[in-house]
């Protein structure tokens, strides 16, 4: 075993210690421009300047909101809540999600109104070379918390990157409606606002997708499960592994099932110290619980080998159909069981399982087939 318990809870303390230290680091650097920014707009009486003010304050809430998270989510499990707590840190996304959407409102309404009832914009070279400075400073606090929350997989840290990283955008805006007005002393002040409210919403969209996406259920990354599979079968008696199911309770913790391939000559006792151990293994490599399913299979059937042949042949002829397994003959010659994995595309799975009885029964009248049809959740 190549991994021990004391393992896994060393890895999950350093990930809270890098979610927290990004998370201070973004909040004193946001305190900062907060104070800067909102000082010089309103001197200068510029709403873009403000506004910006404004939202690097909103990037210090979120941060501390996802500090609160991760210390929630990582509250041992209860008898109410017997798979612990780790989604709340999905929740404290949604949370971002919505207070960035909130300041997006804010900003647009404020920047509308401005454009019914236009005020005089002072600006001087100071203030838009302290602008240029912020703008570098958001665009490298950004892609390092994306950085940090995608190694860590943080929703909520990836999310508070992804609106420093778009801060930096609505910076340049501002730098260029500022220019515009040093230039040719025409004020596009409003509209700057305007359009920094689109972006900040469009980042309020992504956030809230994605952390919707992860409460509904998603595919989990797949070099996680390609790990799964590859260790599984590559475990001695079994033969393959399918049917993969697993379900997240937060980043880094999930709960899944397999179906294994196993010999039909094998013991229960022989199957038990080969899933036993690999429980213990997918658990403190990878801090997954896993469950698993059986499949007889009989290779050593003569006639299974012409059936796998004839089945294959179905398979390859059939659109939508991407793979089967977990064939097997019984003891008596008179049931043969069968399951296939279709692409989420097809539609007919009735039509389906009729083909496929009347394609078998013309070729071994003599058996009953028992098809169970199912899709891929990995």
């Amino acid at each position: 075993m190549t991994c021990s318990k004391q393992s896994v809870s060393s890895g999950l303390a350093q990930r809270s210690r890098i979610i927290f230290a990004s998370s201070w680091l973004n909040i004193a650097v946001n305190l900062l421009l907060s104070g800067i920014k909102i000082v010089i707009g309103i001197s200068t009486s510029s709403i873009a300047i403000v506004s910006e003010g404004i939202n690097n304050a909103s990037d210090m809430a979120t941060s501390l909101l996802t500090m609160i998270g991760t210390k929630l989510a990582a509250k041992r499990p209860t008898r109410k809540h017997p798979f612990g707590y780790g989604r709340i840190e999905y929740m404290t996304g949604l949370v971002i999600g919505i207070l960035i959407l909130l300041t997006g409102i804010e900003i647009l309404k404020s920047s509308v109104q401005l454009v019914l009832r236009p005020e005089e914009l002072k600006i001087d070279k100071i203030a838009l070379v302290i602008l240029i400075f912020s703008l570098g400073i958001k665009l490298a606090m950004g892609l390092y918390l994306i950085a940090q929350g995608k190694k860590v997989q943080s929703k909520a840290l990836v999310a508070v990157g992804e609106e420093s990283r778009s801060d930096s955008i609505v910076s340049a805006i501002t730098i260029l409606s500022s220019l515009c007005f040093l230039v040719f002393h025409i004020s596009l002040d409003a509209w700057a606002g305007i359009i920094t409210s689109f972006f900040v919403l469009k980042t309020a969209w992504n956030v809230l997708s994605d952390t919707v996406g992860a409460l509904l259920g998603q595919p989990v990354e797949k070099e996680l499960a390609d790990q799964l599979f590859s260790l599984i079968r590559a475990t001695d008696g079994v033969v393959n592994a399918v049917d993969m199911r697993l379900h997240n309770y937060g980043p880094n913790s999930y709960t899944g099932s397999v179906n294994l391939e196993i010999d039909h000559r094998k013991t229960i006792g022989e199957v038990y110290e080969i899933i036993h151990a690999l429980q213990l293994e997918i658990m403190y490599k990878y801090n997954v619980t896993m469950v698993f399913g059986m499949y007889a299979i009989n290779n050593d059937e003569s006639r299974i080998h012409s059936i796998r042949k004839d089945l294959a042949e179905f398979v390859r002829n059939t659109p939508h159909l991407i793979s089967w397994h977990a064939l097997y003959l019984s003891s008596d010659q008179r049931h043969l069981y069968c399951d296939f994995i279709v692409d989420y595309d097809l539609k007919d799975w009735e039509k389906l399982r009729q083909d496929f009885l009347s394609y078998m029964h013309g070729i071994y009248p003599q058996f009953e087939v028992i098809l169970t049809i199912e899709t891929e959740y990995v």
